[in-house]
């Protein structure tokens, strides 16, 4: 990924970015004055015998001078750290808002661990590159050149040396620069591997403790570790021998300087406050290119978790028909009908095959088959998520991608088989799905979904927080709060896709009672598994690889004996 990339991102921070270098290049000149001023007070006290009365407008202007300075940094500090965050925050917008257009497809076929670690430590590995790194090299060339300005009227010799010594600096980084660039790339993708595991483990925890697997996880979590912590050193290694180097490297050039100066000062051929005044500003010379080596590594870092950054922005977005008819009340009256639909995920797999059905308006359809039957895929294609490769969906007499997405989506409410809770009370998660809901009316979506006695009795009521690292509720809490979000919506299509895991008697009644109250005068979609939601439907499809092998109500096809009275077998008759 060519840096060119990131400094296109400099745009969310062109003010602070600016205002840094115009503040590097008054540091420069500032540097110039202090080198200047310095020469003349010890040039003045101790070879022209000048009192502290005739020195003390110098010492003022040093004091001054070294106040200035300070603030300036001070300033510079802050805005490149504003600067950094600015850059990272956008990109954290557009990195979100671009996996929202690629769609939840998208995410089912990535590395979660390697998606989460370059959301998060990908981004956090730019905030060197944008806070030290990018400014310093920019004030690497603006000091340095700055001072050769005001050395080649002096000096020529010493500005020759300054002119010859510089170059070896920024050579010597771009040699180590190779080797190191080898060792970044290993250390990120070996921090991608052992994110992706650690995430699996944590997913996976409950049946490693029962297979008895947890020591062999343990292991292989060691052994990345392990890995990790070699590249790690590798890579640092590699940063201290270049610092070594670069100290090396500034301190010969300062004393070739130094020598210079001194052996002509000795025969008389350059006057003291000429030399000294060269001499204070030969560390400053290189002082600006020894911090720009420092951040080198910082630089590479961020590039390589760049590179990871910009394969996702760059991937491009599925192309999907979408037109701008709006859904009314007269499109939706006439019902919905799937004709001779296939879809393929990849362009590879075939998902659904030349798939037909029609669903009338209040009628309650249900999908039955085993798991990769294409059940969930008829969901996705309805909500708009991927488009048909072959055959029409019809809403109404209106094709599918002639409706506004976002408008049509807003007709559909979608119960998932895992309900997501986010970090937050129990209130802003029943109000994800309409957050000016109030208070009361999130209340009467809880009651409606057998919930609102559950919530009484947690510690805060509705203001309990949950989710991710709080308090956790029960498989079947979970869904019935996912059904109080539906409530709150109130849309014309449902979409369930109920979850597998077997309830207990009580929260199956319960959640049967709150479906049964959902489901009244709406049109639904149900990928069933339990016994009592299929009774619920109108009509039901077996589908198998893809296709449709059966179609009937439940009764009618229990009598049949064929592909539905097998799937009910082989789950014992109470869940499919």
């Amino acid at each position: 990924m060519a840096p060119s990339s990131l400094l296109k991102l400099t745009k969310h921070m062109k003010k602070e970015f600016i205002l840094v270098i115009i503040i590097g290049t008054l540091t420069g000149i500032l540097i110039i004055f202090q080198a200047l001023t310095i020469a003349r007070i010890v040039d003045g006290s101790f070879l022209k015998g000048l009192g502290l009365a005739d020195l003390k407008p110098l010492f003022l202007g040093l004091l001054f001078i070294i106040l200035f300075r300070a603030g300036l940094f001070w300033l510079g500090e802050v805005l490149a750290h504003r600067g950094a965050t600015l850059v990272k925050e956008n990109l954290r917008k557009e990195l979100l808002k671009h996996l929202f257009a690629l769609g939840p497809i998208y995410g089912r076929s990535q590395d979660t661990g390697h998606l989460v670690n370059t959301l998060i430590e990908g981004v956090e590995a730019l905030e060197v590159y944008f806070s030290r790194y990018l400014p310093n090299l920019a004030l690497a060339a603006i000091i340095p050149i700055g001072i050769l300005l005001v050395a080649f009227p002096q000096d020529l010799l010493t500005s020759l040396i300054f002119l010859l010594t510089a170059p070896l600096i920024p050579l010597f980084m771009i040699l180590i620069g190779n080797l190191a660039d080898a060792r970044a790339n290993q250390q990120w993708y070996i921090l991608g591997r052992m994110s992706s595991h650690f995430l699996d483990v944590l997913d996976g925890l409950a049946t490693l403790k029962l297979l008895k697997q947890s020591a062999s996880q343990a292991q292989i979590m060691s052994r990345l570790s392990q890995e990790w912590q070699t590249t790690t050193m590798s890579v640092l290694r590699i940063a201290f021998l270049s610092a070594f180097f670069l100290e090396f490297f500034i301190t010969i050039s300062t004393a070739i300087v130094a020598v210079a100066l001194g052996l002509r000062l000795i025969y008389g051929k350059i006057a003291f406050e000429t030399a000294f005044f060269l001499l204070l500003l030969a560390p400053e010379y290189y002082t600006p290119l020894r911090t720009l080596g420092v951040n080198y590594h910082a630089g590479i870092t961020g590039i390589k978790a760049a590179t990871d950054i910009f394969e996702l922005l760059n991937t491009p977005i599925p192309p999907q028909q979408e037109g701008k008819k709006i859904v009314t009340p007269q499109i939706l009256a006439k019902g919905i009908a799937f004709t001779n639909v296939s879809f393929a995920y990849n362009n590879e797999t075939t998902a659904i095959k030349d798939v037909s059905f029609n669903i009338k308006p209040g009628e309650k359809l249900a999908i039955v088959g085993f798991s990769g039957a294409g059940k969930s895929t008829i969901l996705r294609l309805l909500m708009g998520f991927v488009t048909p490769q072959q055959g029409n969906i019809f809403i109404g007499d209106t094709p599918l991608t002639d409706l506004y997405m976002d408008n049509w989506r807003e007709q559909i409410v979608l119960v998932p088989q895992n309900p997501y809770l986010f970090y937050g009370s129990v209130k802003e998660n029943i109000a994800f799905s309409r957050p000016k809901a109030t208070l009361k009316e999130v209340k009467q979506a809880a009651r409606l979904a057998e919930i609102h006695s559950i919530i009484e009795t947690l510690p805060q009521g509705y203001d309990t927080i949950i989710g991710q690292g709080a308090r956790t509720l029960s498989s079947g809490q979970k869904q019935r709060l996912a059904l109080a979000r539906a409530f709150l919506v109130d849309s014309p299509l449902v979409l369930l896709d109920e979850a597998t895991t077997s309830l207990d008697p009580e929260n199956e009644q319960l959640i049967k009672l709150a479906l049964q109250r959902l489901l009244t005068n709406k049109t639904a979609i149900l990928v069933a598994h339990r016994l009592a939601t299929l009774e619920m439907a109108d009509k039901i499809i077996v589908m198998e690889k893809g296709q449709i092998v059966e179609l009937g109500t439940h009764k009618k096809l229990l009598e049949a004996k064929g592909s539905y009275y097998q799937l009910r077998q082989a789950y014992g008759g109470i869940t499919i």
